[in-house]
C-alpha cells in the first residue's frame, strides 16, 4: 500500500514515493530499443566518450588469480558491460541488473554480437534491494540511472553491501553545468530541443521531458558525495565532464 506522507519528484511532479518506480519503468519500456540514440540527444553524442572515461578510471585487471566481478546496475543495454569486458579482453564478468525487461531484452539481443559475449549475464533486480550476497563483486557501476532510482541512498547502501572490501563504486551522472554561458545554451537546448527530438525518434515526446527534468532535481554534485559517503564509502571524488554537463563519482569500500 502507497504511503500517500511519503512523496518525491518524477520530472517536475510530485508524487508518492511508491509509485515513482512504476512511472520510471514506464518511460524506459517506451524507449528501450532507442535508448543509446536517446543518450545521443541528450549529450550531442558525447556520452560515449564519458562512457569510456569512466571504463579506463575503473582500469578493470587484464589477468588475475580470481574471476574480477562487476555489477553494472541500470545497464540494460549493456553499452557500459561490454566496454568493460573489452578493456580486460575478456577476463572481467559483468552482471548486467536492470529493473526494466525490455531494457535487458535489448542487452542480451547485442550481447550476442559482442567479442566476448560468455563474460556477460543479465539480471532483473531492483537497485533497492539486489538479489546477491555480501560482498561479490569487485566493482559496481552505474551510468545514467541513480537518478531514477526513487530511493537513491538505499540504492547506494546496497552497492557498499554487494561490494567487497577494496571495491569500487563508480556512478556517471548528467549533472548541473556551471560554465557561465554554456549553462543558458544547455538549458535552452533541453527544453526547446530535446522533447520534439524525441517525438520525432519516438513518436512520443513524454519521456524525454521526463528525463530533461529528472537531470535538473538530482543532488548537486557536493550532495551526492555526502551520499556516498553516508553510504560507507570512502576517498569519495567527483570529475565534471564537459562543463559539468555531466559527473563521474567514485569511491571505496576499504
Amino acid at each position: 500500500m502507497t504511503d500517500t506522507h511519503e512523496t518525491t519528484h518524477f520530472g517536475e511532479q510530485t508524487v508518492a514515493l511508491d509509485d515513482k518506480q512504476g512511472m520510471v519503468n514506464a518511460v524506459f519500456h517506451n524507449v528501450a530499443d532507442r535508448y543509446d540514440l536517446m543518450n545521443d540527444l541528450m549529450s550531442g553524442g558525447v556520452h560515449r566518450l564519458w562512457k569510456d572515461a569512466m571504463v579506463t578510471e575503473l582500469s578493470p585487471p587484464k589477468t588475475g588469480s580470481r574471476p574480477y566481478r562487476v555489477l553494472d546496475m541500470a545497464g540494460g543495454t549493456g553499452d557500459i558491460a561490454e566496454r568493460i569486458i573489452n578493456a580486460s579482453v575478456g577476463y572481467a564478468e559483468v552482471i548486467v541488473s536492470d529493473i526494466n525487461s525490455d531494457m535487458l531484452r535489448v542487452g542480451a539481443e547485442r550481447a550476442k554480437k559482442w567479442r566476448f559475449p560468455a563474460q556477460a549475464s543479465f539480471v532483473e533486480a531492483n537497485a533497492e534491494e539486489l538479489p546477491f550476497e555480501d560482498k561479490s563483486f569487485d566493482a559496481y557501476t552505474i551510468a545514467f540511472g541513480i537518478r531514477n532510482v526513487p530511493r537513491i541512498q538505499k540504492a547506494l547502501d546496497e552497492a557498499h553491501r554487494v561490494l567487497k572490501r577494496g571495491g569500487r563504486i563508480l556512478v556517471l551522472e548528467f549533472s548541473q553545468v556551471d560554465v557561465p554561458g554554456l549553462d543558458t545554451a544547455y538549458k535552452a537546448f533541453s527544453d526547446r530541443l530535446i522533447p520534439p527530438m524525441g517525438r520525432v525518434v519516438t513518436g512520443d515526446s513524454q519521456p524525454y521531458q521526463y528525463l530533461v527534468e529528472s537531470i535538473r532535481k538530482f543532488p548537486s554534485p557536493p550532495l551526492f558525495s555526502s551520499m556516498l559517503s553516508q553510504a560507507g564509502f570512502k576517498r569519495v571524488k567527483h570529475t565534471p565532464y564537459s562543463g559539468n554537463i555531466a559527473a563521474l563519482f567514485s569511491g571505496w569500500k576499504l
